[in-house]
C-alpha cells in the first residue's frame, strides 16, 4: 500500500477570484508585502487618485494604512469573475467604531497574477432613507 505524504500533494491552484480575495485579506492584516509577493505581477499598475499610479507607492500607501489601523475589520460582501477582470465588494472598518466603507476592487489579472487594481470607496452614512442598506 503507498501513502502519499499530504505535505506532498499537489493543492489545486488558486481561482483568480480567490487570489483577489485572498490579497485584499492579507493587506487588510497587514500583511502588505506577502500580499504583493504573492500575488502582484511585474507590471503592475493601478487606478488609486491619491497616490501614484506604480505598484511601490500603493504597497508603501497600503503599509502606512495597516499600521496606523491595527483594529481593521475587512469582510468580503461580494465577488464577481468574469474573463480576466475580478470584482469584489467588501465592508472595511478602520476600528470596531468606524461604520466603514463600502468598496469595490477591481482587478485585472494575467497569467494569475494582478496586473491592474482601481478601487471606489462609499463611506457608510449614520442614517440613510434606504431600507435595504449598502449592502
Amino acid at each position: 500500500m503507498n501513502c502519499l505524504d499530504p505535505s506532498q500533494q499537489n493543492e489545486a491552484p488558486l481561482s483568480n477570484k480567490e487570489i483577489a480575495v485572498s490579497f485584499l485579506q492579507l493587506v487588510a492584516s497587514g500583511k502588505v508585502r506577502e500580499a504583493y509577493r504573492n500575488y502582484i505581477g511585474p507590471r503592475f499598475f493601478h487606478h488609486n487618485p491619491f497616490f501614484r499610479g506604480d505598484s511601490d507607492s500603493l504597497m508603501l500607501a497600503m503599509e502606512e494604512d495597516a499600521s496606523n489601523n491595527p483594529d481593521k475589520t475587512f469582510k468580503v460582501k461580494l465577488a464577481i469573475e468574469e474573463r480576466d477582470l475580478i470584482a469584489v465588494h467588501s465592508h472595511i472598518k478602520q476600528n470596531p467604531e468606524d461604520r466603514g466603507v463600502a468598496v469595490v476592487h477591481i482587478f485585472r489579472f494575467q497569467d494569475n497574477q494582478i496586473v491592474e487594481l482601481w478601487d471606489l470607496g462609499q463611506p457608510i452614512p449614520k442614517n440613510s432613507p434606504n431600507e435595504n442598506g449598502v449592502f
